[in-house]
């Protein structure tokens, strides 16, 4: 008996040694992280951190792995804290390095009152950044089971219903946090986007009404009041919004222009809408470069694919923001010549590439090649007209 008892005494003395053993080199880690974290270098933290999840998950401190389900693990030895930090700690690492997946993976299945506020904040915000709004709707709304007063989150919460088809719930959402303080300027920004949304005009003008008394001179708060004040025909306001917005703008906001202008014809400043209309034309124009090679890449596309028709529509598009491109009229003659069978378009592409081909003062042997080629093709067409 005696014998019995010195061996159980023998092991727990052994495994209380390995034990301390193990809690002294996780702790050494968990330090090296912390010193890393305090000089913002979480590349070094990162890795200090993932060797204490490491020790503690091999020796039974923490019984899970990171892709396991929480309530399917072991009790936690000896205290939950001690693989709550590491666990927390790991996941701040990887928020602060955009690894938003494996945070909401290391986050999510953890009880809830074990989260801190910013945990919990980080597991909301992971799923946002990874543009999964269903899961960031649900994990904001038990955060705010939480934390109710969290503006920031609410106003994130009632935005994501707003956008999702669902201003009512975002008004709900909203009008709850409201009740108690009514003065959070991103809350009223999201409450007022939900009731333009739901088609609720009047609503969302008191709304922006009170932002700007706020001194809200936010461009999105501008431009939105601007819209909704047109829509209860509250022109003058709408001026009042629309003018600073396009100037915050720096004039390159084309629905701020083109709105606008139709409010300063509806007010009879007819000199200024035509300015702000004609501006909004130019904003509307595409981008000449990138259309050149849209157009080009289209055209290309469309031939190797043998849809020539489509071919030759989208390089005449082509020459519309490239007119100079001697290449692409020898294309599309060629195109129609072989290809689509329409001589006469063929033949006015062949005359138009010569027109440009010749004024190249030094051409280079594969354009001279090209020119005698569409010289031949022109002397065919125009023999074909004459017999």
């Amino acid at each position: 008996m005696n014998r019995i008892a010195s061996m159980f005494v023998l092991a727990l003395l052994t495994a209380t040694t390995v034990r301390g053993e193990v809690l002294d080199t996780l702790q050494i880690w968990m330090q090296r992280g912390d010193s890393c974290m305090r000089q913002y270098n979480t590349f070094e933290a990162l890795k200090h951190y993932r060797q204490a999840f490491d020790v503690a998950s091999r020796q039974g401190v923490v019984r899970f792995s990171m892709n396991d389900d929480f309530s399917h693990s072991r009790s936690y030895v000896p205290e939950d804290v001690v693989p709550r930090t590491v666990r927390l700690k790991l996941a701040d690492c990887h928020y602060k390095r955009a690894n938003y997946r494996q945070c909401a993976e290391l986050l999510k299945n953890m009880p809830e009152d074990s989260l801190t506020h910013d945990a919990f904040r980080q597991l909301v915000y992971s799923y946002k950044h990874q543009g999964d709004n269903g899961a960031f709707m649900y994990w904001a709304g038990q955060l705010l089971r939480h934390y109710p007063m969290d503006g920031e989150t609410v106003a994130g919460l009632t935005l994501a219903y707003a956008r999702d088809n669902q201003p009512q719930i975002g008004i709900v959402c909203a009008t709850k946090y409201t009740q108690k303080d009514s003065t959070n300027i991103l809350v009223n920004r999201a409450a007022a986007e939900a009731w333009l949304l739901n088609g609720d005009y009047s609503m969302a003008a008191k709304i922006y009404n009170r932002l700007l008394q706020q001194g809200d001179s936010a461009f999105s708060t501008l431009y939105s009041a601007g819209m909704c004040f047109t829509k209860t025909d509250s022109l003058e306001r709408a001026y009042q919004c629309l003018k600073p917005a396009l100037a915050l703008s720096g004039m390159q906001h084309y629905g701020a222009a083109y709105r606008l202008g139709v409010v300063c014809v509806d007010t009879k400043r007819y000199d200024e809408g035509l300015f702000y209309l004609d501006l909004a034309t130019q904003l509307m124009q595409p981008d000449t470069t990138a259309m050149r090679a849209i157009t080009l890449s289209k055209g290309e596309g469309y031939y190797l694919t043998e849809r020539y028709a489509e071919a030759v529509s989208a390089w005449k598009q082509h020459l519309t923001y490239n007119p100079g491109s001697v290449a692409t009229y020898y294309n599309i003659a060629n195109a129609l010549a072989y290809l689509v069978k329409d001589d006469k378009q063929a033949y006015e592409y062949y005359r138009r590439f010569l027109e440009l081909a010749r004024q190249e003062p030094k051409p280079t042997q594969q354009l001279t090649d090209m020119m005698r080629q569409a010289e031949r093709m022109v002397a065919y067409y125009e023999k074909q007209k004459k017999g």
